[in-house]
């Protein structure tokens, strides 16, 4: 009995966090209160705040298990023969991004998801980095010339300020930024479909 009382705990921990994921995307983060993931889990208030007794303690939660799935995600994509076309994905995620970027604009206002944010981006980029490296030679390349922790920035921020510029307006050079990137990979890592 225990166990499934357990389970019915955690499903509804994990509704009240893809809630407010999915309230952040839809409405930005300022559309997160307990009331509103409350109704957009299904659960009662009292439930979320129990769970989380702080927005912040939310955010937080809410930030550490995307973290969590994107690393797992990440880590599957990069055991293929292509882990820089992995990465590019991942990066291109929009979704992926319009969550950071919403998570980004909040911890200008809250320091406590400031750290976090900065905490799993480095959790992310050195789960990366450690799979990249160890291929760098094969592809050819030398990390003196071309240090594989600056191609994987590159590959990170270039979608993510594609993304930012694009919500804004501007657009000159995004084509041909990507393009250059795909030239690039595709010398490195060859499509294989």
């Amino acid at each position: 009995m225990a166990s499934r009382s357990g389970a019915r705990q955690s499903a509804k921990l994990q509704g009240i966090l893809a809630a407010t994921e999915a309230l952040m995307l839809d409405q930005g983060y300022g559309a997160v209160t307990f009331r509103s993931v409350a109704n957009a889990a299904s659960v009662a208030a009292g439930l979320v705040q129990y769970y989380f007794p702080s927005l912040d303690d939310l955010f937080v939660a809410v930030l550490r298990s995307a973290t969590d799935r994107l690393i797992a995600d990440l880590q599957r994509a990069t055991e293929s023969d292509q882990p820089l076309r992995g990465a590019w994905a991942y990066a291109n995620n929009a979704a992926g991004t319009a969550l950071l970027m919403e998570f980004m604009a909040l911890a200008n206002h809250r320091s406590a998801v400031r750290a976090v944010i900065g905490e799993g981006g480095e959790r992310v980029r050195q789960a990366l980095l450690t799979t990249i490296r160890s291929r760098w030679a094969a592809y050819g390349l030398d990390e003196n010339t071309l240090p594989p922790a600056a191609v994987l920035f590159l590959l990170s921020c270039i979608p993510r300020m594609i993304y930012l510029e694009e919500s804004l307006g501007t657009v000159t050079g995004h084509a041909e930024a990507t393009a250059l990137v795909e030239r690039f990979l595709d010398q490195v890592e060859p499509p294989t479909a």
